[in-house]
Order: C-alpha cells, then sequence, then structure tokens
C-alpha cells in the first residue's frame, strides 16, 4: 500500500506541525499542571478548522478525511495531548457519528455548530459495569409520549463537563440484550443532565474525564440518533474511527518522546563524550525510532482504507494496540 502523502497532505501536515509548536507547545505544560481544561488551545484550534475535520463542507467542515485528521492528530499530540484527545473524540465520535447516522435535520442542527467550535461533542457509552462490555449498560431510556426520558450514570467520559452535545448510548429495552440499545442525541442544558466527579488522573490531564449523571433527562424522539435498538452497532462502529484517533494520538506522543530522548542523549555528557555517541543507547534511540515509525505506518494504514471506504476495524484495533504500547514504552 502506498502512504505516500499529497502535496495537500503534506501541507496540511506542515501548517499543524507549526501550528502546534508555535501555538500549543507553550501552553501545555501550565494546562496539565493546573489540570483545568484546554479551553484556549481549543479555540485556538477552532480558528484552524480543527473542530470540523470529520464534517463535510455544506455543513461547515473541512472534511479532511481520514488520513487528514490523523496526520493532524499526531502533530497536535506531539505537542499537547489534552488538547489532542479532546479534537479526537469531538471529530472521531461525535461529528462522525452524525455524519454517518445523523438525519438531515439533526445535521443541519448540529453540524454547523460543532464544525465552527462553537459546540463541542463528547460520546458517552462506558458505565461502572460496563467498559469493555459496552453491551450490558444498564443506562435506561423510557418512552413517555414523543419524548424519551434518560436515566442512569455514565463513567469516564472525556470532557463531558465541558461539552455541548453528548452522544449518549441507553438501554430502550430491557429484554432485548445488545439490541435493545439506542443512541441518543442529548444537549447538556438541558434539565437533569449532571456532570459528577472529575477523575484524577496520570497524564492528560488538561482534559477532564468525568462521571455524568442522568437524572430523568427528556429527549425529545427526533433526537434519536439512527435508529431505536440499533445503537449498539452504531457504537462499535464508530469506535473504530476513535482508535484510529487515539492510535494518532500515541503516535504524536511517541513521537515527542523520541525527539526528547534525542535531544537528551545529544547534551547529556559523561566519560568526555554526548551519551549518544554510546551503542548501548544509539540501540535504545534506534529501537525507539523503529518502533514508532511501525505505529505510525499502522495507523496511517486503517485511515487509508477509511478513506476507501474499506473494512478497517481490524486494523485500527491493530493500530490502536502497537501505537498505545509504543508511547508507554517510548515513555519509560
Amino acid at each position: 500500500m502506498d502512504f505516500d502523502l499529497s502535496e495537500d497532505q503534506r501541507i496540511l501536515q506542515e501548517a499543524a506541525r507549526e501550528f502546534a509548536e508555535n501555538e500549543l507547545a507553550p501552553r501545555a505544560a501550565a494546562s496539565d499542571a493546573a489540570e483545568g481544561f484546554v479551553r484556549e488551545q481549543i479555540d485556538l484550534c477552532k480558528e484552524m478548522g480543527f473542530l470540523g475535520m470529520a464534517v463535510s463542507e455544506p455543513y461547515g467542515g473541512s472534511e479532511l478525511g481520514a488520513v487528514g485528521t490523523s496526520l493532524v492528530l499526531m502533530e497536535v499530540n506531539r505537542c499537547c495531548a489534552s488538547t489532542g484527545v479532546t479534537l479526537s473524540v469531538h471529530n472521531s465520535l461525535t461529528c462522525e457519528s452524525l455524519m454517518r447516522f445523523g438525519s438531515d435535520e439533526q445535521k443541519q442542527r448540529y453540524l454547523p455548530k460543532l464544525a465552527a467550535g462553537e459546540w463541542l461533542g463528547a460520546y458517552a457509552l462506558s458505565e461502572a459495569g460496563s467498559g469493555s462490555d459496552a453491551g450490558s449498560l444498564v443506562c435506561k431510556a423510557t418512552k413517555d409520549g414523543d419524548d424519551w426520558v434518560l436515566d442512569g450514570t455514565k463513567l469516564w467520559i472525556s470532557h463531558g463537563d465541558q461539552a455541548d452535545l453528548v452522544v449518549v448510548f441507553a438501554r430502550t429495552d430491557a429484554d432485548a440484550g445488545t439490541k435493545g440499545i439506542t443512541a441518543f442525541l442529548v444537549e447538556t442544558s438541558w434539565d437533569g443532565y449532571k456532570p459528577g466527579k472529575k477523575e484524577k488522573k496520570m497524564g492528560l490531564r488538561g482534559s477532564s474525564t468525568v462521571e455524568l449523571h442522568l437524572d430523568h433527562v427528556r429527549v425529545p424522539a427526533g433526537n434519536v440518533l439512527g435508529e431505536v435498538g440499533r445503537g449498539f452497532p452504531l457504537a462499535l462502529s464508530l469506535l473504530d474511527t476513535g482508535r484510529i484517533g487515539i492510535a494518532s494520538q500515541a503516535v504524536g506522543i511517541a513521537q515527542a518522546c523520541l525527539e526528547a530522548s534525542i535531544k537528551y542523549a545529544r547534551e547529556r555528557e559523561q566519560f568526555g563524550k554526548p551519551i549518544g555517541a554510546f551503542g548501548a543507547i544509539q540501540e535504545k534511540l534506534a529501537d525507539m525510532a523503529t518502533r514508532v515509525d511501525a505505529a505510525r505506518l499502522l495507523t496511517l494504514r486503517a485511515a487509508s482504507l477509511k478513506d476507501q471506504g474499506k473494512p478497517h476495524g481490524r486494523e485500527a484495533s491493530m493500530a490502536k494496540l502497537f501505537a498505545s504500547r509504543t508511547a508507554n514504552d517510548a515513555a519509560k
């Protein structure tokens, strides 16, 4: 498979790198230390059009495709991973869900706001007893006239306390297993939507991760995303896109670790010469560089398959697995 970037993609990559180095990198450490949400960084990304990467042009988006979005996320995460994960969730899960499964009316109502960065999107699937086993979620949606009423608690929701629109998955049929789950578009200004405990994290601290309480949240029938009872396959297909986003994030983090390691190896001296002159250090750097490149290629392969409309679930999972491990190993 040919991974040569087009001229437009190279220009995009260079622009994203310059932006991230000049605007995000100087702000990253302070946001992480303060554990404050990267609002200023997101506003700057909005000006770059990075909030509409997954949105088509008729709705105000930049429609970069999976490869273009991955390239941007790699550069952003290289300088500020808290900003990167926020962009990834907003684009890969919220905007993507509307582009693929939203009705014309839902797209007209929400996508222009999301693409312009007026609204921030989030995604609420996980619960205390249903993390990896998402099909066992218990948050329920009860029909009441023309509306649905949502009750339950969601956990580990990225920027759920900052978002304006959240894709929420709830059980509409208690006896139907995974066929009883439905996706809803929930505006966070509605009564009963309450962000809860904010998690204390070891990293990505400029991106809040919170508990969400849904206490009789009334959702109009027109805010069902896709079809009633078809929320679980919708969630799984969206997570393939999300895995490409998180793999891109991991590549960016690993690349930053590699560059920092090379810089240190050139500056740190022992026995009268830089430690980078020693074979043991060279071996470590070579191994790290090889794994970062492999992670990048796996990620771009998955993104390229998605852009071609081909199955990419296996490839996205492999990319996320390998890139995540690479990022963790590179940071040791």
